[in-house]
């Protein structure tokens, strides 16, 4: 159960720099030019490290509350059934 906490806590705190520190992340790491193209025009990339952001902080919340094995099986569990 400790480590479920930690993993799901270091989660939480990457997503949330994911959209607090959008630009610096940006400045950093560059553009994406798939995001550009498919997810706006001049603000695609930052709105997909955002969006990543928000899945990190939303599979974190589920690893400490132990949602995520229930989650998974019911979304992508029947892709591989045995």
């Amino acid at each position: 159960k400790l480590m479920r906490f930690f993993i799901g806590f270091l989660l939480i705190v990457i997503g949330f720099f994911l959209v607090w520190k959008t630009e610096a992340i940006v400045g950093f790491a560059g553009y994406s030019d798939w995001a550009e193209k498919n997810l706006g025009t001049e603000g695609g990339t930052r709105l997909m490290y955002k969006l990543i952001g928000i899945g990190c902080i939303f599979l974190g919340m589920m690893a400490i509350t132990g949602l995520y094995e229930g989650f998974m099986e019911a979304t992508v569990g029947a892709l591989f059934v045995r």
